[in-house]
């Protein structure tokens, strides 16, 4: 799931690990094909309907959305005021 050997990137990834585990792969399933298409439903529902504390209570998918949004936050207009 990393690249490389950063102590920080593996924390990421031991994070989301867990909260798959803990949150989502409640059931225990017959196949690794099942197995797969939990594990995709899990990341899709992790993505966008999961609200997380670090992003503001939004989900993933909101903000990356709202990064991509080409339109200007504030004008770029610049003002003299003297």
């Amino acid at each position: 799931m990393t690249d490389g050997y950063d102590c920080y990137q593996n924390a990421l990834a031991e994070r989301i690990n867990g909260i798959l585990k803990q949150e989502f792969l409640i059931n225990r399933c017959r196949t690794f094909a099942e197995l797969g298409v939990l594990i995709k439903e899990s990341i899709a529902a992790y993505n966008t309907y999961r609200p997380h504390l670090s992003l503001g209570m939004k989900t993933p998918q909101e903000v990356h959305e709202k990064a991509s949004d080409p339109r200007p936050l504030a004008s770029t207009k610049t003002v003299n005021v003297y």
